[in-house]
């Protein structure tokens, strides 16, 4: 096993190698020298959706969403605490539909929110609709 992990700057989307010892400890980029864990989902275009999804060596929770969508406002705060609780195990992206809809289409998204764990580049589990904290959290970790 490996000692250290690949994890790409939430800011400039560079792949970094993190010793896994160093994980918890606020690691930052090597090239814009932000940190990589923000406590919040960062916010994906298509550019740099794949280079997130696989070239991570963690895996990648993505909320696909639109900013017109009730239930993707609702589910807003909710994603927010769970990137607290599952940084830095989990990265955690929104894609917005409405922009990236070459995204909405090659992925099939077909309702919103919908949740999707990709693991090594490979989407793992799906769920449509709003989760509440604790059900998300569950969901996640039992598919990692």
């Amino acid at each position: 096993m490996p000692d250290f992990k690949h994890i790409v700057c939430p800011h400039c989307s560079s792949v970094n190698r993190i010793p896994i010892k160093r994980m918890a400890e606020s690691p930052t980029c090597g090239k814009c020298k932000r940190g990589l864990f923000m406590g919040h989902p960062a916010e994906v275009i298509g550019s740099t959706f794949l280079r997130h999804i696989s070239r991570s060596d963690i895996p990648v929770l993505v909320d696909f969403w639109a900013p017109w969508c009730g239930p993707c406002k609702t589910m807003i705060p909710i994603f927010k605490q769970v990137a607290v609780i599952l940084e830095p195990d989990v990265r955690l992206v929104k894609v917005n539909t409405e922009q990236e809809k070459v995204l909405a289409t090659r992925y099939n998204i077909r309702s919103i929110p919908t949740l999707a764990l990709f693991k090594n580049g490979e989407e793992i589990a799906r769920q449509s609709g709003v989760m509440n904290v604790d059900d998300l959290v569950l969901w996640v970790r039992s598919r990692i």
